[in-house]
Order: C-alpha cells, then sequence, then structure tokens
C-alpha cells in the first residue's frame, strides 16, 4: 500500500488478534479501528446496526481510534432523514463493497445534499460501505472512510478491507451475544457466572475447562450439544462436522497462523428451536508456552431462554399506561414490532403509535435508549 511500509499479511494479523480482544473487551475497538484505519490508509471508519426501516439501533464513529460524536450527531439530525441511499445501503447484497459513489445516482451526486455536505462531514464521499445480513432482520454496516491523499483507494487497500470483513461480522454478532446476556465488559471468569447465556469455555487442545449454569443445562440434555469425552458435540452428523471445522478455526495455531472465531446453528433431535453458537479465539497463541488456559470461547444460545422483564413494574416505574409497559418490556426483551404485535394481539401499527408516545413522555429518540432505560427500571433492587 502506498505509503504503508507494513506488510498487508502482517496488518490483517495484527487486526485480527485485536479484534478477538475487542469481542470480550468493551475498551479495545477503539485500538482495532485505528490499525484498521492506518494498515488500510483511511480517515476513519464507522460500525452501524440498522434495520431494513432504517432505523438506527447502534453506531461507532471512530477517527484513527477518536469518537467524534458531535459530527455523528450533526449528520444524524440534518442529513441522515434527507439521505436518499441509506434504505440502498441496508439492503444492499450481503457482503458486497461498494463505493459511496456507486450508490448514489449520477443525479443524486451533484444534487444531493446529504452526499455532498452529510458525507463531506463524515469524510466518506469516497468511502467504501458494505452491509451484513443478520437472522433477526437487523443489518451490520460498516463503513471505511475517504482514504488517506487524493490517489483513490489501490488494490491491496481494497484486498485487506475484503480479508477483514468476515471477521468485522462475526465480532458484532459476539458483542451482540454478550449485550443480550448484559455481559459486556465481564472478563472470563465473571463470565461463567452469568444466567443469561450459555458460556463455554475450551483449552489449547479443544478440550472443555469450564462452562456455567446455562450451558451445563444444555450439555447434560444432550439435546443438540454435548460435551461427550471432554469435547464438545453436536448431537447430529451435518452438525457435527460443521462445529468441528468452526472450532478447529478458532483454536491456535503451533505455527502461528491467526484463529478465527465463526457462527452457527445447530438443530435439536427434541424438535425444539435451534441453539445459537457464537465461537470467538480469546488471547494470544503464543504467550502460554503450553499451559492449560483459555484459548476458545463458546456462547450458546437458546431461544427458550429470553429474558423476563415485569411489564408491570416497568409501567409504574416509569409512569406508563399498562398497554405502553407491555410493548416496552416486549421490546427490552429482543422482541421486534411484528413480534410484539403477534404477542399481544395488537396491530403492527398500533405497537409503533404506543412506542412514539413511549419515546414521547420519557423525552428517549429510539429503541435503544428505551430498552437501555428499561432495563436499568428492571435491574433496580424490589423492596
Amino acid at each position: 500500500m502506498e505509503g504503508n511500509s507494513v506488510n498487508p499479511d502482517d496488518a490483517f494479523e495484527h487486526i485480527l488478534g485485536l479484534l478477538h480482544q475487542a469481542a470480550l473487551d468493551d475498551a479495545s475497538w477503539s485500538a482495532v479501528s485505528a490499525a484498521i484505519d492506518e494498515s488500510c490508509g483511511a480517515v476513519g471508519n464507522a460500525l452501524v446496526v440498522g434495520d431494513r426501516s432504517g432505523d438506527i439501533r447502534f453506531i461507532q464513529p471512530l477517527y484513527r481510534g477518536e469518537a467524534d460524536w458531535d459530527v455523528a450527531r450533526e449528520y444524524l439530525e440534518n442529513y441522515y432523514p434527507h439521505d436518499e441511499v441509506m434504505l440502498r445501503r441496508m439492503a444492499s447484497a450481503d457482503g458486497r463493497l461498494l463505493h459511496m459513489s456507486e450508490i448514489y445516482s449520477e443525479t443524486e451526486l451533484k444534487t444531493s445534499v446529504a452526499y455532498n455536505e452529510g458525507q463531506r462531514l463524515m469524510r466518506a464521499q469516497d468511502g467504501i460501505n458494505v452491509c451484513f445480513g443478520e437472522p433477526d432482520g437487523l443489518r451490520t454496516f460498516w463503513a471505511v472512510g475517504d482514504p488517506v491523499g487524493s490517489d483513490g483507494w489501490d488494490s491491496a487497500q481494497l484486498r485487506l478491507i475484503e480479508r477483514l470483513l468476515p471477521h468485522i461480522r462475526q465480532f458484532v454478532r459476539v458483542r451482540q451475544a454478550l449485550a443480550a446476556a448484559d455481559a459486556l465488559g465481564a472478563g472470563l471468569p465473571a463470565m461463567l457466572d452469568n444466567d443469561r447465556i450459555g458460556v463455554v469455555q475450551l483449552g489449547r487442545a479443544g478440550r472443555v475447562l469450564e462452562a456455567n449454569g446455562p450451558a451445563l443445562e444444555i450439555l447434560r440434555r444432550g439435546d443438540g450439544l454435548s460435551d461427550r469425552d471432554g469435547a464438545l458435540q453436536a448431537s447430529l452428523p451435518a452438525d457435527r462436522s460443521r462445529l468441528q471445522r468452526l472450532l478447529g478455526r478458532a483454536l491456535p495455531d503451533l505455527w502461528g497462523a491467526a484463529p478465527g472465531g465463526g457462527s452457527m446453528t445447530v438443530q435439536r433431535p427434541s424438535g425444539r428451536s435451534r441453539l445459537g453458537l457464537h465461537v470467538s479465539p480469546v488471547g494470544e497463541a503464543e504467550a502460554d508456552f503450553g499451559g492449560r488456559r483459555v484459548a476458545v470461547l463458546v456462547l450458546l444460545v437458546d431461544p427458550a431462554r429470553r429474558v423476563r422483564i415485569d411489564a408491570q413494574r416497568v409501567a409504574t416505574m416509569l409512569g406508563l399506561t399498562p398497554s405502553e409497559g407491555r410493548v416496552s418490556a416486549l421490546l427490552a426483551e429482543g422482541l421486534k414490532v411484528r413480534e410484539i404485535a403477534a404477542a399481544t394481539d395488537l396491530q403492527e401499527n398500533y405497537v409503533r403509535w404506543l412506542l412514539q408516545q413511549v419515546y414521547s413522555k420519557l423525552g428517549v429518540s429510539g429503541q435503544v435508549a428505551l430498552v437501555r432505560q428499561v432495563l436499568a427500571t428492571d435491574a433496580l433492587p424490589r423492596h
């Protein structure tokens, strides 16, 4: 890469190692982002999670590892509502790299205020965009800002970005699973105390070292997953081979090759909902001298263990009507609007209206802020 003497393979391995750390460490994403900017020759990059309707649930804009929330806020308030291409970006083909100029039409490139002012503000007029579709309907949107210098992107920069795509996707999946379990920021030992998500820790040879209560419940039942002979195994042959390949990629390599994470679902012979698995490498392979340490973290997500929130208590504590409290609690439990409508026998439009009423009453701007407030309320001591 022009102006960068770092070997692309070395840069990739370095970023991958930082990503594995950041999956378990709240403070580490800024270092990952800065390394990506440096290695790819970009002014910055941003992670955005939204849905196909264009609602943004999370945004993390960083420029060489430093957040610029003033710029992000100005864009979201003044340009995002009028950006002609946001829905196109969210609906773009899974994993496809798109230059910003490819998303806007020729006419829009000349006339769009969002492109000519908003994207210039975000330093992304010549940026790279990619979307990943998730099973729950969310879209992870990764944007790499403008290239440093005036010569545009070269092939080496684009190849490095393409190599990083599946690992960025996996990082977001792991963080989402930890967030759903209220385990963000928890260290490896503390995660074993979490009762909202199954946690299995594997050693460098792939053997089970520790498992928490929810994971042990799943493994002992043997419905879809077990720890026969100390190794994590899927019940059905097709899932078994996929799981072994996934774990094999995540385990440390004797020759120093960077491990990789991944996700899959496992079918249960009983017919119950599939188990979700998120596999993430932990730490540096060369730092353990062959000792017994945690090398791979496996998160087990059982849809039947959805966190339950007391809707009546939420309504009382936040000054909401019973209907408002109920839809707010269900939203915080992870249900989408259509699922809330089905669970409450209400029309989707009415659910949306109720949520808008809640936003207005509580002075919050969207789902993320509401969910955060509901969860905080639910966690208050009960007298």
